[in-house]
C-alpha cells in the first residue's frame, strides 16, 4: 500500500502540470483556425468558408499533433520505467487526441454556427437580428457598441476583411516595414550573436538535478534543514546504513579483514570495532563462536556505554545455541564541497561491492531514494527525447513540403532548444525530470509555431525574399502572437505555487515561449532575407510564361489576320 501511495503522489506531482503544457498546442489550433476563417471572403457561403479554413489549417495542425503524439507516446511506452513520467505522457497523449478531435468537430461546428449567424446578419452573442444603420444612429453609444457586428457596412463585399484586425493592421503597416528595414537588420544579427553566446555558455554549465531541495516545497522546514546542513556540514556525506543480512563468523580473522576493507575510507559507528577494541583492552580471547557470543551478550552489551548497540544486533536462539543472524553499522565519509556528486559516487561504489563480495550486505540512506529518483528521471527522459527527436526529424524528411523548408525548420528548432537549455542553466535550473520533459515539449512547441511561417515563406511566389517574409508574417503572425501571448499569461499562476518543481516548470515554459516568439518575429524574418531560398527563379518562370503567352498570341495573329481586323 505504501508503494502504491508513493506512486500516486509522484503521479499527482506531475499531472497537475498537464494543463499548462497542453494549452500551448490546443490554443494554437484554435487561433490558427480562427485566422484561417478570417482570411476567407465573407460573401462566400459559410460551408465554403469552413472548407477553406480547414483546408488551410488542418494539414499543418494534423502534422504537429502527430509529432506531439509521437514524442509523448514514446514516454508512455513500456520502455519508460518511471511510473510518474509514464502516466504523465499517457495523459498528454489522451489530451492531444481529445484536443485534436475537439478542434476537428466541436469547434468546427461552432464556426458553422457563427457563419450562419454572420451570413444572416445575426448578432454573434445575443443571436438576434442586427438593426439597420439608420436605427442604430438614433440610439445611444452604448447600444450601438453592444449591437454592432464589428464590421463596416461594406465589409460583406470586401475581398479580405481580415485586414481590419488591429494585430493584422499593426503587422502589415508598422512591424513588417520596421523588421525588414536595412538599418534594423545589423542590430538583429548582433542580438542573435548575444543570444547564441549566452546559450552556448549555459550549455557548458549544465548541472544534474541531484539536489533534494528541488523536490521540496519552498517554505517547508525540510528546506531549512537541507540548507543548514549544506552550509555547515557539507564536508560530510549522509550517514549511510551498512546492513549485514546473513550469519557471519565475526570471530574469524578473514571476516574481520573483509569488514575493514569495505569500511575503508569511512568514519564508522560500529559495534564490531567497539567490541574488538573492548576485547583487546581487556586482553580477552574470543576466537570461537561460543566465547564470542557469550562475552558479547553477558559482558559487552551490559556495560552502560555500549548498551545502545543492542538495537544493532539481531540474535536468534536455536536450542541452547545463540546466533547473530543480522547486524548493522554506520558509515560517514568526508567529502568536498560537491557533496551530492560525491554521495552519488559513494553509492555507485558500494552497491556493486554488495554483489561481488562474500559478505551479503546492503547500504541505504533516505537521500539515496531521491538520488535514484533523479538518476532515473534524467536518464530515461534523455533517451526518450533523443529517440523522439530522431524520429521527428525522419518524419519531417518523409513529409517533405520543401527541402529548404525542412532545413530551416531543423535549424530553428535546434536554435530554440539550445537557447532554452543554455538560458535555463544560467537561471539556476538543474537537469531534473521537469526540465527534461519541458525540453521535449519545447521541441514540439517550436515546430508548432515555426513550421507554418517557414513553409509559407519557402512556397511563396513573390519576387523578393522581403516581400515573402512580409506575407508570411501577415498570414501567420497574428495567430502566433495570440497563442504565445495567451500561453505566457497562463503561466502567471505558477508563480504563486510554493513549490520548487513548479517554479522550475514556470522558468522552462517561460523560456520556451519567449525563445519561440523571438525566433518567429525577430530572428527568422531577418535571416530569411539573407540566405536561401532565392526567389529569382520565380521571376524567370513568370517571364518565361509571359514570353510563351506572347508567342502564342503572335502565332494566332499570323494564322488569322482577319480576326485582328475584326477586333
Amino acid at each position: 500500500m505504501k508503494h502504491l501511495k508513493d506512486d500516486w503522489i509522484h503521479v499527482c506531482m506531475h499531472t497537475h502540470k498537464l494543463c499548462f503544457l497542453i494549452s500551448g498546442h490546443g490554443t494554437k489550433g484554435v487561433f490558427e483556425l480562427l485566422s484561417g476563417w478570417r482570411r476567407t471572403r465573407e460573401n462566400l457561403p459559410f460551408k465554403d468558408r469552413v472548407a477553406d479554413a480547414y483546408s488551410d489549417v488542418m494539414v499543418s495542425y494534423t502534422m504537429t499533433s502527430s509529432l506531439y503524439f509521437i514524442a509523448f507516446g514514446m514516454g508512455a511506452s513500456p520502455f519508460t520505467n518511471i511510473e510518474a513520467v509514464k502516466v504523465f505522457c499517457q495523459n498528454m497523449c489522451v489530451s492531444i487526441l481529445l484536443n485534436y478531435f475537439y478542434i476537428f468537430s466541436f469547434f468546427g461546428s461552432c464556426l458553422v454556427f457563427a457563419g450562419q449567424l454572420e451570413q444572416n446578419r445575426y448578432h454573434s452573442i445575443f443571436c438576434c437580428k442586427i438593426p439597420s444603420a439608420e436605427y442604430l444612429d438614433r440610439k445611444p453609444v452604448w447600444f450601438q457598441t453592444m449591437m454592432n457586428d464589428g464590421h463596416h457596412h461594406t465589409s460583406h463585399h470586401e475581398t479580405n476583411p481580415y485586414q481590419h484586425h488591429f494585430i493584422q493592421h499593426f503587422l502589415r503597416e508598422h512591424y513588417n516595414e520596421w523588421i525588414t528595414n536595412i538599418y534594423v537588420k545589423p542590430f538583429v544579427v548582433i542580438l542573435y550573436l548575444i543570444y547564441a553566446s549566452f546559450s552556448f555558455m549555459g550549455c557548458l554549465q549544465i548541472n544534474d538535478g541531484a539536489n533534494i531541495i528541488n523536490l521540496l516545497a519552498s517554505e517547508s522546514p525540510s528546506v531549512s534543514y537541507a540548507l543548514i546542513q549544506q552550509k555547515y556540514f557539507s564536508n560530510y556525506s549522509p550517514v549511510i546504513g551498512f546492513y549485514i543480512y546473513e550469519p557471519l563468523e565475526y570471530w574469524n580473522g578473514t571476516v574481520q579483514e573483509d569488514l575493514k576493507t569495505l569500511s575503508q575510507g569511512f568514519n564508522t559507528v560500529s559495534w564490531i570495532e567497539q567490541y574488538y577494541q573492548y576485547l583487546r583492552v581487556g586482553n580477552i580471547s574470543a576466537t570461537n563462536k561460543s566465547d564470542f557470543i557469550s562475552i558479547l551478550q553477558s559482558s559487552f552489551l551490559k556495560r552502560p556505554e555500549f548498551q545502545h548497540f543492542k538495537n544493532d544486533i539481531i540474535f536468534s536462539k536455536a536450542g541452547d545455541e545463540n546466533n547473530i543472524i543480522a547486524s548493522r553499522l554506520y558509515l560517514v565519509a568526508r567529502t568536498s564541497e560537491n557533496t551530492q556528486r560525491e554521495a552519488v559516487e559513494l553509492l555507485e561504489k558500494l552497491r556493486p561491492l554488495s554483489l561481488i563480495q562474500s559478505i551479503k550486505f546492503i547500504v541505504f540512506n533516505p537521500t539515496f531514494v531521491f538520488m535514484d529518483h533523479y538518476g532515473l528521471s534524467v536518464t530515461m527522459p534523455v533517451l526518450i527525447s533523443g529517440f523522439g527527436i530522431l524520429l521527428v526529424l525522419i518524419l519531417t524528411f518523409f513529409l517533405v513540403i520543401h527541402p529548404l523548408g525542412n532545413f530551416w525548420l531543423i535549424l530553428s528548432v535546434t536554435s530554440i532548444e539550445l537557447g532554452v537549455l543554455g538560458l535555463m542553466t544560467l537561471w539556476n535550473v538543474d537537469m531534473d525530470c521537469i526540465s527534461i520533459l519541458c525540453l521535449i515539449y519545447t521541441l514540439n512547441f517550436a515546430i508548432d509555431h515555426c513550421a507554418p511561417l517557414l513553409y509559407t515563406f519557402v512556397l511563396a511566389t513573390e519576387h523578393t525574399r522581403t516581400q515573402c517574409i512580409k506575407n508570411s508574417l501577415q498570414e501567420h503572425g497574428t495567430a502566433i502572437l495570440q497563442n504565445v501571448s495567451s500561453f505566457l499569461i497562463g503561466l502567471v499562476p505558477l508563480l504563486f505555487v510554493p513549490s520548487n518543481l513548479t517554479f522550475t516548470l514556470f522558468k522552462c515554459l517561460l523560456l520556451a515561449g519567449s525563445c519561440t516568439l523571438l525566433h518567429c518575429f525577430v530572428i527568422l524574418p531577418v535571416f530569411l532575407t539573407f540566405f536561401p531560398p532565392s526567389k529569382k527563379h520565380h521571376k524567370k518562370k513568370k517571364r518565361a510564361k509571359r514570353k510563351e503567352r506572347e508567342e502564342i498570341e503572335c502565332i494566332e495573329i499570323q494564322e488569322n489576320p482577319d480576326h485582328v481586323t475584326a477586333v
